[in-house]
């Protein structure tokens, strides 16, 4: 498949926007500012576009929500806060193609009739926040953000928001409450962002890899997009992949292609020819996967049929060499450390789930200790105002799920075999 979100990262100068316009770059947006606002949401809608962020919800029904709020100002915010371990898509786009993304975003401006927009960077890309401004700074000098943008109506101002390192601030509300000013911790729903979001107008949040899409889409039309990838859940995904593969990296690849071709095929197979053992397809928060379920597409339909879900698509590999138990105690030392201490279920769920795997990973496991991380996880799931939650616990059940034996040999042998 050709490259469209990623077409531009290898190019020398990929970030200044001279170089953008030569491979075509602005000229969605100059054909968008055309069209109607409705039109440009229909657009989307039929292109079956769906949030690249983790929930996968779709793109033209979230903004037809706002479109028909009928409070102003509108809000429009890119969420640029990856802290997900093992997700780094949306760096290439942030560091070696940042006009793509504000192209996407004057694009969704003009469509939601929202004037001010901000991209919510995570701290930890300093050198993303230098280039984004930078080509912030180019796009108003060349008349892209500000007032009328490209001689039309349509007016777009555009700022990056630094994060303070918060996980938690990946979650939309959050997201807003720290934009705001305030600590950032999720809001309860609804009322939902679409209708009062940001200072309590209605407001779009949308991923990085998301908003990139946009000028694909209005360039190719709707019917031709739909046609790329799994109908379902159509366009170019991208994949970020590390572990144990032999060619860990970012790849763009249609949506729906098989986690086993990615690993095996356009990743090289196990490092050093080592077994495959274990997957986490979609981030550290979903599901992980023996190898027996790995022939399953990566789209928002297909993996929960799997046992997982697609997230943000970072796939974790591992090999027979890697102790699970400890991945997960490192994993549910993550989510303690980054759970905002809002909901009680949250705060001290992940805490006493993160002392029992340290716990038997230290060889001081015993015997009854597995029914009661499965008790103390059920008494997380559904009972947290985020995901976070959810994640935390659906990580552990699914490590105890596929792999009850290496849990149950740490508490019988007081040690793990692997290392």
């Amino acid at each position: 498949m050709d490259t469209f979100l990623l077409k531009n990262i290898n190019t020398p100068g990929s970030a200044d926007i001279s170089v953008y316009k030569k491979s075509g770059g602005y000229k969605s947006l100059k054909k968008a500012l055309k069209m109607k606002p409705e039109d440009i949401i229909d657009e989307v809608k039929r292109a079956g576009l769906r949030g690249r962020g983790g929930a996968g919800f779709p793109t033209g029904m979230k903004w037809d929500f706002a479109s028909r709020d009928k409070n102003f100002p509108k809000y429009l915010l890119c969420n640029a806060d990856e802290g997900e371990p093992g997700t780094f898509k949306d760096r290439p786009i942030l560091e070696k193609d940042p006009h793509l993304l504000i192209e996407g975003m004057a694009i969704s401006a003009h469509a939601l009739q929202a004037e001010q927009g901000y991209i919510y960077l995570r701290a930890e890309y300093p050198a993303a926040k230098k280039i984004l401004e930078d080509a912030i700074d180019q796009a108003y000098e060349d008349g892209i953000l500000g007032e009328g943008i490209m001689g039309s109506k349509t007016n777009f101002d555009l700022a990056v928001h630094r994060g303070a390192g918060a996980y938690i601030c990946g979650e939309e509300t959050a997201l807003i409450e720290s934009i705001e000013g305030k600590r950032g911790q999720p809001r309860l729903k609804p009322p939902f962002p679409v209708n009062v979001g940001a200072w309590g107008k209605p407001t779009i949040v949308n991923n990085v890899e998301t908003l990139s899409n946009l000028p694909l889409i209005i360039e190719i039309g709707a019917d031709a997009y739909s046609k790329i990838g799994n109908p379902d859940c159509p366009g170019p995904k991208l994949y970020s992949v590390s572990g144990f593969v032999n060619k860990p990296g970012v790849y763009e690849l249609p949506m729906g292609t098989s986690l086993k071709d990615i690993i095996y095929d356009h990743c090289g197979g196990i490092k050093n020819g080592g077994n495959l053992k274990a997957v986490i397809p979609g981030g550290i928060s979903t599901p992980i996967l023996p190898p027996d379920k790995i022939d399953c597409q990566m789209d928002f339909v297909s993996l929960p049929k799997c046992g997982s879900m697609l997230g943000s698509g970072a796939v974790m590999v591992f090999d027979e060499s890697v102790c699970l138990v400890k991945v997960a105690a490192r994993a549910m030392y993550f989510f303690e450390h980054e759970s905002c201490g809002k909901c009680t279920p949250c705060r001290e769920g992940t805490g006493w789930l993160r002392n029992i795997l340290e716990r038997i990973e230290n060889g001081l496991g015993r015997r009854g200790d597995v029914e009661l991380i499965l008790e103390v996880a059920s008494n997380i799931s559904g009972k947290t105002f985020c995901p976070l939650g959810d994640g935390a616990a659906g990580m552990v059940l699914s490590f105890i799920k596929h792999f009850s034996d290496e849990f149950d040999e740490h508490i019988e042998n007081k040690k793990c075999s692997v290392n």
